[in-house]
């Protein structure tokens, strides 16, 4: 591919990461396919809707599909650029699972051609790139993998992680830095190249093996400094002390920040990747599965909390507020507001409301509980024990008159009149 000639991109997997990529790299001026093994997020998206919540992206792929730049298929197409977005999760275990990444590896086989480069933005294991580079390898023989620093390949092969946070996606796949790591360093050069397009942030090349470990790092960072806060809030609610208190006066210190404590920890990322480090070296990473442990179990601990609540008033109507894993979004992957509502829902059955502004039906982990999809304010006329699981904004207008009367366990600080 020639770098001064617009590409054509192929994106392979259209989900929370997948179809805002496509989308920005459509806006830039590219041609996109969009790749999905679900017809109907490919007929929504051919449709230039989307399945998805994210501010923005609406407008985004209705004007990409509308002028042509975006379409969508299930199968993949010649391209220039192709980018792997599918799901990395961990079975049994926490063993990484990258059958996905490897699966559409398969699938865009057979119409890679020379010039093109492959670039994995899934979060992975490290030495999953190279996985992918030896898959292409054996099941495209005619073509030259790069392997040798300074051998001259037909393709490129990369990996480039999106460091983005839901609810600004957009914003961020543009202005943010990106780490572009490359089984050589022509590989990461060519797709820095191709980054540029669309990325004001600064494009910095590395290794393959170094950009997969930054992304699990980044991760794995957040997670360790989320546990101290998760930690501090047991300790601090055994001793009868506000821990908001204690961490809004500790940081009044010029070095000193401490995240905010909360019902556990969600999402794709930091609730998942700290276990692939830990997986690819466990006598070395007692920290990272520690925080870990504590964030999970402190899931544990608000169903304990809210549990005993509920049996100290029998017959009471619960509500839990929030089941997504963040403020002011839809995404349930790996909640630990879900976790606990859905707990909450298997022992208290037709006891328990659920509040969540960005679903219109209940998730299939609440299906036949007896729990019911509520809004806010027909919950608050009718529970006596009030859950507050996610800060999304709309809880933040429930003043303590609302709140006259009724047992409340807000887990994200947001009601401390």
């Amino acid at each position: 591919m020639s770098s001064d000639r617009t590409p054509k991109v192929s994106v392979i997997g259209l989900g929370y990461i997948g179809l805002p990529t496509a989308a920005v790299i459509a806006a830039a001026g590219c041609e996109v396919l969009g790749i999905d093994v679900n017809p109907d997020v490919v007929a929504t998206v051919a449709d230039g809707r989307i399945h998805i919540e994210e501010a923005d992206l609406d407008e985004a792929v209705s004007t990409a599909v509308r002028n042509g730049r975006l379409r969508a298929a299930i199968a993949p197409q010649p391209a220039d650029v192709f980018l792997i977005a599918v799901p990395t999760p961990f079975g049994a275990g926490y063993v990484p699972d990258i059958s996905y990444v490897l699966a559409a590896t398969r699938g865009i086989a057979p119409v890679i051609k020379q010039g093109d480069i492959v670039i994995v933005e899934s979060t992975s294991p490290v030495g999953t790139t190279e996985q992918v580079r030896d898959l292409l390898m054996e099941l495209r023989p005619d073509l030259v993998l790069p392997a040798a620093a300074h051998a001259e390949a037909d393709i490129a092969v990369c990996y480039c992680p999106e460091r983005v946070l839901p609810g600004r996606i957009m914003v961020e796949l543009v202005a943010n830095d990106r780490c572009i790591g490359g089984i050589t360093p022509a590989c990461a050069e060519r797709a820095a190249t191709f980054y540029r397009r669309f990325v004001k942030g600064e494009c910095v090349v590395t290794t393959a093996r170094t950009a997969e470990m930054v992304k699990l790092t980044e991760n794995a960072f957040r997670d360790v400094n989320i546990a101290f806060a998760n930690e501090l809030s047991r300790v601090c609610d055994t001793s009868t002390i506000d821990v908001w208190d204690v961490i809004g006066l500790a940081n009044r210190h010029p070095r000193v920040n401490i995240l905010n404590p909360g019902p556990g920890v969600g999402g794709h990322c930091i609730a998942v990747d700290p276990w692939f480090i830990v997986h690819a070296d466990p006598q070395n990473t007692p920290l990272i599965r520690t925080a870990r442990e504590v964030n999970d179990g402190k899931i544990e601990y608000v169903i304990e909390k809210a549990s005993a609540m509920a049996i100290a008033q029998p017959g009471a109507r619960i509500a839990c507020c929030g089941l997504a894993f963040k403020a002011n979004i839809d995404d349930l992957r790996e909640s630990p507001a879900l976790k606990i509502a859905t707990r909450l829902a298997r022992d208290f059955g037709d006891r328990v409301d659920i509040v969540e502004p960005y679903i219109t039906s209940l998730p299939r982990s609440l299906a036949g509980s007896g729990a019911v999809l509520v809004d806010l304010d027909d919950a608050l006329r009718r529970c006596d024990i009030v859950l507050l699981l996610v800060d999304h904004d709309q809880f933040k207008s429930v003043s303590s008159t609302d709140r006259t009367g009724k047992s409340c366990y807000d887990t994200r600080g947001i009601w401390r009149d």
